[in-house]
């Protein structure tokens, strides 16, 4: 008997063909991006069942109504059938009404501010658990991934464990990108002077894809990262290989790092200047230099 996954798979096969696409948006290893492939399917469904008759209907049309045919029914003065309008209009009406009710519960219960309330569809997130916090920040044209509560900094890297609430806090140095794992959750906007937020769970290890989903210059296309689901005992070993490193990220580390560069390695980094991140989202990073629109004590407290 086939799975559900490979249902889905087979349902929109023909449209991922055409498109492109990769099936891994049907097939995720996240509680979240789960939710909302399965808010494709049900969404196709739905529309399918008005598109698919009308694509049949027509055909049936052209090949019973043509020229040739002499069985068929000529009426030239017809002109109306209610039960025809109430058909044409019921259906589509009724669909749409089902499509919105559909959209809008999962709109709010799919909200990426909104802290996580499962951790798959069997499973609650347990009482009191805490979860893992990355600052998220893009630069030109890399990711830096900062874990105060590990006191480590990542670029191009980023990990977490199996079954662990993750909540992400994401920011830009210059021009808004996009954070996206395809196989997390849905892509998030980053864009400088301002801080988006993703609440997500990884449910199954293994090695993903990330990168940033929106053009952002010329270095856009290497702008890419590896998300790796680890059991927590592998976690704790990859957080102890970047303390190892023994780099330290301090201000005038990351003003050389925030200069566009293309495709760069993966870089660890086993410190990090308190309150680094808050002066990356603040636009006052340099410690000397204030952006018109922020107040002073924002960036004069922040250390350097």
């Amino acid at each position: 008997m086939p799975s559900l996954k490979n249902f889905r798979g087979l349902l929109l096969l023909p449209a991922a063909l055409l498109t492109g696409c990769d099936l891994v948006l049907l097939n995720p290893s996240g509680a979240v991006a789960a939710q909302q492939g399965h808010l494709i399917v049900v969404a196709t469904v739905l529309m399918l069942l008005i598109v698919v008759p009308v694509m049949g209907l027509i055909v049936l049309f052209a090949w019973r109504y043509r020229n040739s045919n002499s069985r068929a029914t000529y009426a030239p003065d017809w002109d109306h059938s209610t039960q025809l309008e109430l058909l044409i209009w019921a259906a589509p009406l009724l669909i749409i009404i089902a499509l919105g009710a559909v959209t809008w519960i999962s709109t709010h219960t799919l909200d990426p501010y909104r802290p996580l309330q499962r951790l798959d569809a069997r499973r609650p997130v347990a009482a009191g658990t805490q979860p893992l916090t990355v600052e998220v920040v893009a630069l030109d044209w890399k990711w830096l991934f900062i874990y105060p509560e590990q006191g480590i900094a990542v670029v191009n890297d980023l990990a977490a464990p199996v079954d662990v609430p993750i909540t992400f806090k994401i920011t830009a140095s210059s021009v808004m990108n996009s954070f996206f794992i395809p196989t997390l959750a849905g892509q998030i906007y980053a864009m400088p002077g301002m801080q988006t937020e993703l609440h997500a769970v990884m449910n199954h290890p293994g090695d993903y894809d990330g990168f940033s989903a929106n053009y952002s210059g010329a270095g856009f296309s290497g702008m890419r990262f590896k998300f790796h689901g680890m059991s927590a005992g592998d976690f704790a070993g990859w957080v102890q290989k970047a303390k190892a490193d023994g780099k330290v990220l301090g201000r005038a580390d990351y003003l050389q790092l925030q200069q566009p560069s293309e495709r760069e390695p993966v870089r660890r980094y086993a410190t990090v200047a308190t309150g680094l991140y808050d002066a990356i989202l603040n636009r006052c990073a340099t410690g000397n230099e204030l952006t018109p629109g922020i107040r002073d004590h924002q960036c004069s407290t922040t250390p350097n």
